[in-house]
């Protein structure tokens, strides 16, 4: 028998109807984590055209990086592909072409890549040291969307350290949500971290 829940099946689920409320076409958003390239072809289906948006997509790991151009040469028009910047290097930096306050959505798949060493996975310093950036790069209205995996080690000291710190944003300017699964043991998280919107009357 399979199990079919109206809103949604998962974190992934989620995350995507989040990303889509946020994210427009023309936007300028970031991939932190790339991987293989399924975050970084969803965020491209949702804010790129022929002439509008770009997507970054960043990874610490050069064959994420070859995978992830791989697979969107595969599954994108040339053209929307020509949009999208590779930035081979540790998240904890961004490409400085990239202005404070520009970024409407940072999405992080934190962990190991699927089908990769999985003893390579990101670490809480490094991780800390890219949300603190990403919070200066986030515009107004904006957002960042984490997703945790608390079962492994190191994942479980990401989600900890992650919520403590997100616990000290000034409310005021920061809507800071966690959701977990409470009856799927271990499983995924998703973190999205909301920047207030100014709206001029």
């Amino acid at each position: 028998m399979h199990y079919h829940f109206p809103l949604f099946q998962s974190h992934l689920d989620l995350a995507h109807h989040y990303w889509k409320l946020i994210a427009k076409r023309g936007d300028i958003v970031i991939d932190a984590t790339c991987g293989n390239g399924q975050d970084t072809r969803y965020l491209s289906q949702l804010v790129l055209d022929d002439s509008n948006g770009e997507v970054w997509a960043v990874d610490v790991q050069k064959t994420a990086i070859e995978k992830a151009k791989l697979f969107l040469e595969q599954n994108l028009s040339p053209s929307i592909c020509n949009r999208v910047k590779y930035y081979y290097g540790c998240h904890s930096t961004f490409p400085k072409q990239i202005l404070p306050k520009s970024i409407a959505l940072v999405v992080y798949n934190l962990g190991y890549l699927p089908g990769g060493d999985k003893q390579l996975t990101t670490k809480v310093e490094t991780t800390l040291k890219s949300i603190e950036k990403a919070l200066s790069l986030v515009k107004n209205g904006g957002a960042i969307s984490i997703t945790c995996y608390p079962g492994h080690n190191e994942g479980a000291i990401e989600q900890t350290a992650l919520l403590d710190f997100f616990k000290s944003l000034s409310a005021k300017t920061w809507s800071c949500c966690h959701h977990q699964w409470l009856n799927r043991k271990n499983s995924p998280s998703l973190l999205f971290i909301q920047k207030k919107a100014i709206h001029h009357i």
